[in-house]
């Protein structure tokens, strides 16, 4: 028997580490093979890889951020590249750089068509936004695990906020136990 965990697919992975030491975008955007340097449109320098598909921004100071890979191993992966790459530059990357996930987002399905007049009303106004005029999702910010959670009416789920895989299950989980309460899942 499948659960609603199971359609829980990780969309987006967003992690960020620091080199610790200020870095030469100019130079770096010619010697990194297949980068991109256009500061006067991001001011950074933009990374991507095949494989694990996914875009590393590089900055001046240091600091790096990841996104694109769509799992946690993914972009600790991809980031392990983006620093094997820097030292075959001569750049001094630290054997082992902390590396930060801040952001996880999901997507999932309950299977079946909301009312989100329905859930606003039952969830109450001061965790939920709903306004169809402007954005066709009701917004539902949940404080354990700290994540917002977009409803559709189609019954499918975007769960934005993560700092791990399993906060995704545990709001999932909340979602459907809140709906059941309320009446509104079937």
């Amino acid at each position: 028997m499948s659960t609603l965990a199971d359609t829980i697919e990780i969309q987006n992975v967003v992690a960020s580490s620091d080199l610790g030491q200020e870095l030469a975008l100019d130079q770096l955007g010619i010697d990194l093979n297949g980068a991109e340097y256009n500061p006067e449109d991001f001011p950074g320098v933009v990374y991507r890889l095949q494989e694990p598909k996914s875009a590393t921004l590089i900055f001046d100071s240091g600091k790096v951020v990841c996104t694109g890979a769509q799992s946690v191993d993914g972009v600790h992966k991809a980031l392990e590249i983006v620093f094997d790459d820097l030292r075959a530059l001569g750049i001094d990357v630290a054997s082992n750089p902390s590396v930060t996930v801040q952001n996880i987002v999901s997507s999932a399905s309950l299977e079946q068509s909301l009312n989100l007049n329905a859930i606003a009303i039952g969830l109450g106004l001061e965790q939920v936004e709903y306004e169809p005029e402007q954005f066709p999702g009701l917004v539902y910010r949940l404080d354990d695990p700290d994540v917002v959670v977009l409803l559709f009416g189609s019954g499918k789920l975007v769960i934005t906020g993560a700092n791990e895989s399993e906060d995704a299950q545990s709001a999932l989980k909340h979602v459907e136990d809140r709906l059941t309460e309320l009446g509104l899942l079937e």
